[in-house]
């Protein structure tokens, strides 16, 4: 055990390195290995420490984002082989950056004919290898289903199609198969039968009965019908299955080639089966072999009420696996475990774990599996007695202190997104997640919480309707419980209505009254999920909290139900009574209450992020992943709490504030935000825009399109997006064509009147028309000039926010991660608008001047941030900030590390205007400050930078216990001393005397000296 406890710490250390920030690069076609190598000099030039990038193990044809992996062991070709990989980490690792990479172990991709396994699937039925790898209900309840899959890929009905020669029979190389489109199905090899059988008395007649051509033909039959059906389960008889059926197809394809005749009456029979246009009785045939098939391929529209296979939310394309068996891990994450191992995987970034079974469990699995290969890599001679001691080791580590670094020795990072006041499990192993909680912190600060009552006013007026969030999202899971996801709930309440069966107290609840409370429940679900019987029977008193707080709050709703029944819902999945149940019974009851947690995840996802946050427009910069609209704004002593938070229990999580998943860029979110500084200007401004587009809306379905919700949000989207400068002809075309294809993608998600599933052509094109005339670039058009007057009042104020998000950013405890391309200013929208190619050769040349004139400033840097300051719009001043900041990180590892966090609160006149805080370990100190609601300082635009006389008399104490004599400006070099006010040293004074801390508007990073510096 010693031994183990000492390889232990080995591995610890090799996995363990210094992280300042992350970069996350969205590789595809224009961004391979080969770039992102190139990117190395760069990268760390900019001061980030770790590459991130998106999945890049094969994937769907022509993915945009990776996430429909269908190789979990094979590189996409598409961005580069395993041995450009390689080359990637190495010239990543020569500038000392690491490899976070993004792996995807919820869902495979299964669009065409790209996915193995998934065909062998449709080729096998039940009885395929990896008919247990996805998670499919051989038997749901429509009975025609049984040992089937559905498959929801026509863009008709299926008779529809199949008419219209929309699916064709094929035969190749020994095999036949269904076409469709660009993609090939599998006929299943015992079916082949009905084709080969199809005139074959007519062809013995004119072979002959002992041709040998034709004796070989009717011996495949007789070996077609010798096959192991496709229900057999057995090993064995699933060998001979696998076996049997190559075989047979070798000797057909062996046959075709040495007989002409054999080889035209297979041409024949395929013509026949393929029938004739305008002869609906000539598809029989076709249809009669598609319906012996281990699927039913069916219009993508039925997936909703009828799909038998557990999904990426309602995504038919993406089909889940069931990571909870162990043989699915490990032959999943052969490959990204190898990696890590070898050392050219730094971290891994885990794609919605909500998804899982078993999230702790998995997060487990991932870190004994990186324990694992590197202890390989550490310790070639280590055997397999050896590596169950260590791994032994590890387990014990863990349970014994979940926070310890040799309990979560691999950088982990979940995709986990957490509401309102909700925490990550602490019993999780891993770092943290990917950010989405400090981006609703740091988000809401700069929003004016004054404002709540009259924005609520106008938007309530402009729309003509008052609606809740609260409503608004328990309406919207329900909407997508009763069309999109009706089938998961309906086999949600088919496995409750069993284990009710079973018990004489809840057997006359009927299957009717459970799925609606079911229904109710997930409605009213406060949070993603819970995680109820993960590797743990006791249920957490976070857990209980959240499941009895759905329960009431569903019984309000629907008071007419009876009381029982969500009494024997809620103890259900509070797991009680489970002692007194039979192995069996309580196994059910887990298993129910797993799929229900499973369940939580996608609805919520679908209800909150992809429809509630494109119908609730009151302030649309807080429509953001892991937000909540309804609160407007954040109270800085909640950001501080959170941080201090954050530092205790999870250090090196990310922090983001831009992601590829994000609904607006951050710097489209600050300057939306200003809009609640200007509540009446924006209700006089707004109100007059709808008067003077009215006249370019048409009727459509006897309403005005757009509709006003929409219009309002068309507004705010042109406010926070106007490019900066003057846009030429080219570049407005092209923001054009943006906003178009935004609109589309909002208005379909909202589902008001167009949508995904049911688009409305009509509609579609109305909005479309409506976008083009209101930025029609033309004299006559009034609202594009007022447009262009309002978003120059507010659009410098914007830009200064997002200089202080990024402040925050870099300066709270976590790791910053920047998104690619936002170290300049970005103004993307909701992908697929944030993935468009980055122009680094800019961002390079911009970053190599900077650092030349910051080389050769001497430390004086006064001249170069006041130039950058004042040409704000040309984005160079976001890059400084961020190289200066992540320059701080490098400098002082240990204080933005594990430096303890103390919030500074400012005194004085403007005193709410000013976010700060300290970070300080041993006699290093780092004081960040921020500016915030800064329109009441200034004047108008003009004011902008800041002076001195914008504040009046303020100052920031330092934290009790600071005793720093002199701070090194990270912006401008300038060396700054504190004063003392009222028996304390301050920042600030009068902010007329020596310090100017806001002079020149910038967000600041000031770090202390050491004493050793001070001394001399």
């Amino acid at each position: 055990m010693t031994d183990a406890h000492a390889l232990l710490a080995r591995v610890v250390r090799a996995l363990a390195r210094p992280r300042r920030a992350t970069y996350r690069l969205q590789l595809g076609p224009d961004l391979r290995f080969e770039e992102v190598a190139a990117l190395a000099p760069y990268l760390a030039d900019l001061g980030v420490s770790e590459a991130y990038l998106s999945p890049c193990f094969k994937s769907g044809p022509e993915s945009s984002h990776g996430y429909d992996v269908t190789d979990h062991n094979a590189f996409n070709p598409e961005v580069g082989t395993e041995a450009a990989f390689d080359r990637t980490a190495a010239a990543l690792a020569e500038r000392g950056l690491g490899v976070l990479l993004d792996i995807v172990p919820n869902h495979m991709g299964i669009a065409g004919d790209s996915n193995p396994w998934w065909l062998d699937v449709l080729e096998n039925g039940p009885s395929s290898s990896y008919a247990s790898f996805f998670d499919i209900d051989w038997a749901p309840v429509k009975a025609e289903l049984t040992g089937k899959v559905l498959l929801p890929i026509l863009p008709d009905q299926y008779g529809r199609v199949l008419e219209a020669q929309g699916l064709r029979l094929e035969f190749a190389e020994g095999a036949f198969f269904v076409r469709y489109g660009e993609a090939r199905l599998p006929i299943a090899p015992k079916t082949y039968a009905l084709v080969l059988r199809h005139g074959l008395e007519a062809l013995g007649e004119r072979l002959g009965p002992e041709d040998p051509h034709f004796m070989e033909l009717q011996s495949i039959l007789t070996a077609l019908d010798h096959l192991p059906p496709r229900t057999e389960t057995d090993p064995g008889r699933r060998a001979e299955r696998f076996r049997e059926k190559e075989i047979v197809k070798r000797r057909l394809a062996a046959l075709v080639k040495e007989s002409e005749e054999v080889r035209a009456f297979v041409e024949e029979n395929v013509r026949a089966f393929n029938g004739t246009p305008g002869e609906p009785r000539s598809f029989d045939r076709l249809d009669g072999l598609l319906s012996a098939q281990a699927y039913r391929l069916a219009d993508w529209r039925v997936a909703g009420d009828e799909i038998n296979y557990r999904r990426f939310f309602d995504v038919n394309h993406l089909a889940a696996i069931r990571m909870e068996l162990p043989e699915v891990f490990e032959v999943t994450h052969r490959l990204v475990l190898r990696l890590v191992g070898e050392g050219k995987v730094t971290g891994l970034r885990v794609d919605h774990p909500d998804g899982l079974y078993a999230p702790g469990e998995y997060f487990r699995r991932l870190q004994e599996g990186a324990v694992r290969e590197t202890a390989r890599r550490l310790q070639p001679d280590l055997d397999e007695a050896g590596l169950e001691a260590l791994l032994a080791r590890y387990r014990e580590a863990a349970a014994a202190d979940p926070a310890a670094p040799s309990a979560r020795p691999l950088w982990i990072l979940a995709e986990k997104i957490l509401l309102g006041d909700e925490r990550l499990p602490e019993w999780w192993p891993v770092a943290g997640t990917t950010g989405y909680d400090f981006l609703a912190s740091a988000n809401g600060l700069f929003v004016d919480r004054d404002a709540a009552r009259p924005m609520t006013s106008t938007y309530a007026r402009f729309v003509g309707a008052r609606t809740a969030m609260a409503d608004l999202v328990y309406a919207t899971k329900r909407l997508i419980m009763l069309t999109s996801m009706a089938s998961e709930i309906n086999m949600l309440g088919l496995d409750l209505d069993r284990i009710s069966e079973t018990n004489r107290l809840s057997r006359d609840f009927t299957l009717s009254s459970l799925v609606r409370v079911l229904r109710e429940v997930i409605a009213c679900f406060p949070v993603y999920r819970t995680y109820v019987g993960d590797e743990r029977l006791e249920v957490s008193p976070r857990d209980r909290a959240y499941i009895e707080m759905a329960v009431a709050e569903a019984r309000r709703r629907i008071p007419t139900v009876n009381v029982s029944i969500f009494d024997f819902v809620r103890d259900t999945l509070l797991l009680r009574h489970l002692p007194e149940l039979g192995a069996e019974e309580g196994g059910a009851r887990r298993h129910f209450v797993m799929r229900f947690q499973q369940t939580t995840g996608p609805v919520t996802a679908k209800g909150v992020e992809d429809t509630a946050l494109y119908r609730y427009n009151r302030l649309v910069s807080l429509n953001e992943v892991g937000g909540d609209p309804a609160r407007f704004g954040e109270p800085v002593s909640a950001f501080h709490e959170r941080s201090a938070e954050r530092l205790a229990r999870w250090p090196e999580t990310l922090l983001a504030t831009s992601t590829h998943d994000t609904k607006r860029g951050e710097d489209v979110r600050a300057r939306i935000h200003v809009l609640s500084e200007i509540p009446r200007d924006w209700r006089a401004q707004v109100g007059r825009w709808g008067r003077l587009n009215r006249r370019k809306k048409v009727v459509v379905g006897g309403q005005l399109a757009p509709d006003r919700n929409e219009e309002y949000l068309l507004y705010q989207t042109l406010v926070g997006t106007w490019p900066l400068g003057s846009p030429g002809p080219a570049e407005l075309a092209d923001y054009r064509a943006r906003i178009r294809a935004y609109m589309e993608k909002a208005t379909k998600e909202a589902k008001v009147h167009t949508s995904w599933i049911n688009p409305s052509e009509e509609y579609d094109r109305a909005v479309q028309a409506f976008v083009v005339a209101v930025l029609e670039d033309t004299p006559g058009n009034r609202f594009l000039a007022e447009l262009r007057a309002f978003q120059a009042r507010i659009v410098r104020y914007g830009l200064l926010y997002a200089l202080g998000q990024t402040v925050l950013k870099i300066a709270s405890p976590g790791i910053p991660d920047l998104y690619q391309g936002t170290e300049l200013w970005d103004f993307s929208l909701v992908d697929p608008d944030n993935r468009r190619p980055v122009d680094y050769a800019t961002r390079r040349a911009l970053l190599e001047k900077l650092r030349e004139r910051i080389a050769a400033s001497g430390g004086d840097l006064v001249r170069l941030a006041r130039e950058l300051a004042e040409t704000l719009e040309d984005g160079r001043v976001k890059l400084y900030v961020v190289h200066r900041g992540l320059a701080a990180r490098r400098e002082l590892p240990g204080l933005f590390a594990t430096g303890a966090y103390l919030p500074m609160e400012a005194q004085g006149e403007r005193a709410e205007h000013v976010i700060a805080f300290a970070r300080q370990a041993g006699d290093r100190v780092a004081v960040a400050v921020v500016p915030r609601l800064a329109t009441r300082l200034g004047k108008g635009p003009e004011a902008l930078p800041l002076g001195e006389e914008a504040w009046g008399e303020s100052w920031l104490p330092l934290p009790t216990g600071i005793t720093a004599r002199r701070f090194d400006h990270c912006f401008t070099g300038e060396r700054l001393e504190p004063l003392e006010r009222e028996g304390r040293p301050v920042l600030g004074g009068e902010l007329d005397e020596g310090v100017e801390l806001f002079e020149r508007d910038l967000p600041r990073l000031v770090e202390a000296a050491t004493e050793d510096r001070l001394g001399r």
